[in-house]
């Protein structure tokens, strides 16, 4: 029996869900709201539709005779739309808004950490700017200063000085630069050590970890420049020890999923935090409730299982039955920016080399769209991800390169130093 599908979301993370969805036999339609040139490919894009208005994405659902949605990115979450169609009875692959506290709210992920002894780093929150800077002042040393709500991975600073962490909290609570989201902050302990992504399927109950990868944040080479939503990622890293992945999903995973499901927020889709490994151990930087962007892109292509049954059983609370494999090949993937992102930026600009398709690679469209000459233009910061596979790091890191050299539209950008940071070490991974 076929299953019709409704993907929200627009980026390059529901470009790599649809064509992953796509190759399920029991894809019956797909429509993608709001959808991008990338995710046309697979359904049809449904336009003017509010991805975060509950009231309508549960019309569209009836209209579109949908059997299943999946929610792509944070805000929809975070709105409450998986819990207004629960409510009228469609299944959906993505957590309550209580559950997606866990990412909309890092002072409440903090405290969650916290009762169930999650080990993270020393953080206060603050409403008030000058209570914020006093504790800076009286604490010194080097901080990250975080917007409590979502920002689009853009509302975390870190700080190597005092000075940087007054500044940073003046530009989030008195400036408001990131809006409402900066409205409070958490001032936390900087930690340092290499950080990964560890992702998980979860249906509040099971657990099915992913493949761990690492994001590159940061807009320009040797991790320089402001944040990002980010640059590029590599999967998986070959530096991460065995009983450091084991730790991390049995002792922040399952335990924050157990923790969640106690506390009684229904949590069903991705769990990733976002981890750094210390001198002290694993702990978490953050948490997210969705696939990471652009940590699906390289994901999805190593899962051998099907998608769509994946998300079904999760949708259906019953992940136990299903069995999830993943694919020992390496995949990096480099992110083209529109130049000046994370800045201003022009849109509109033509794009050329996207064409065809070469073994192994695979072009996530993200901020771009077709011009009813059928012209593909940048629409977005972060314009595509070029994603490779390979037998080694090494292997798909060549590939992706050869290929982002292939592509090009005016004032592109892009690091060129994905992955390098494994130097030629490929290892197992986790």
């Amino acid at each position: 029996m076929s299953t019709n599908v409704l993907l929200l979301g627009g980026g390059g993370r529901e470009h790599a869900i649809a064509w992953k969805l796509a190759q399920s036999p029991r894809l019956g339609s797909l429509s993608n709201a709001p959808g991008n040139a990338g995710t046309a490919q697979y359904g049809e894009n449904v336009a003017g539709l509010d991805e975060n208005d509950g009231a309508a994405v549960v019309a569209a659902a009836s209209r579109l005779r949908a059997d299943l949605v999946v929610v792509g990115p944070e805000a929809p979450l975070a709105a409450g739309v998986a819990d207004a169609l629960r409510a009228e009875g469609v299944p959906v692959f993505g957590p309550s808004r209580a559950g997606a506290e866990i990412e909309w709210s890092k002072s409440f992920a903090k405290d969650l950490m916290a009762d169930a002894g999650i080990e993270t780093g020393h953080a206060a929150t603050f409403d008030d700017p000058e209570a914020a800077m006093h504790y800076v002042r009286r604490f010194g040393g080097s901080h990250v200063v975080k917007a409590d709500g979502l920002a689009a991975g853009k509302g975390v600073t870190v700080c190597d000085t005092p000075g940087e962490a007054l500044a940073a909290i003046e530009e989030a609570m008195v400036d408001g630069v990131f809006g409402e989201a900066g409205a409070r902050v958490l001032v936390e302990q900087r930690l340092s050590g290499p950080e990964t992504s560890a992702h998980a399927f979860t249906d509040g109950t099971a657990v099915a970890h992913m493949p761990f990868s690492c994001d590159h944040k940061p807009v320009f080479d040797g991790d320089r420049g402001p944040n990002t939503g980010g640059m590029g990622v590599y999967s998986p890293p070959g530096w991460l020890a065995e009983d450091a992945a084991r730790s991390i999903e049995r002792d922040v995973t399952e335990r924050a999923v157990s923790a969640l499901a106690a506390s009684g927020r229904e949590y069903r889709g991705v769990l990733y935090p976002g981890m750094m490994i210390t001198a002290g151990g694993p702990k978490v930087i953050e948490f997210n409730c969705r696939f990471g962007d652009p940590e699906a892109e390289a994901l999805l292509p190593r899962l051998r299982s099907d998608l769509l049954e994946i998300c079904n059983a999760v949708a259906h609370g019953r992940l136990a039955d299903v069995e999830v494999e993943w694919s020992d090949e390496a995949t990096v993937g480099v992110m083209m920016a529109s130049g000046g992102y994370p800045g201003s930026y022009d849109t509109g600009v033509p794009i050329s080399g996207v064409g065809g398709s070469d073994y192994g690679v695979q072009v996530f469209l993200a901020g771009a769209q077709r011009d009813e000459a059928g012209v593909l233009r940048t629409a977005g910061g972060r314009v595509l991800c070029v994603v490779a596979r390979g037998a080694s790091l090494a292997e798909a890191r060549e590939a992706a390169y050869e290929r982002v050299r292939a592509i090009s539209f005016e004032g592109a950008h892009y690091r060129t130093d994905i992955g390098a940071r494994e130097g030629e070490t490929d290892g197992d991974g986790a």
